[in-house]
């Protein structure tokens, strides 16, 4: 009877595939460890050949309630964690400004 030793956590990444993985911004922060997070990309019109600026919201799952509005995170896709979490925020790109959290809450 062999016994196998605990893969570390950085294995354990690799043997769940390859995983999407989006940049966008927080745009609410008001629900207890989850975040909704807006993720913008440029798309050509089929035939005016415009380029225009999409944008989808997705509710991500932030463990520690890190994470602030107005934020530039990171977020991965992961297993269903509710009804409309699939996503989870894996670090924080770049932290807004103090002052714009105090002015949205005005």
């Amino acid at each position: 009877m062999t016994k196998t030793a605990a893969a570390p956590a950085a294995a354990l990444d690799l043997d769940r595939g390859n995983r999407k993985t989006l940049e966008g911004v927080v745009v609410s922060d008001k629900m207890n460890k989850t975040r909704t997070v807006r993720v913008s990309r440029s798309v050509r019109h089929p035939f005016y050949e415009k380029i225009m600026k999409k944008s989808k919201k997705f509710h991500a799952h932030d463990e520690n309630n890190e994470a602030r509005e107005g934020d530039v995170v990171e977020i991965t896709s992961t297993r269903p964690l509710s009804k409309l979490k699939r996503w989870r925020i894996v670090r924080i790109v770049k932290a807004a400004p103090k002052g714009l959290a105090e002015a949205n809450a005005k």
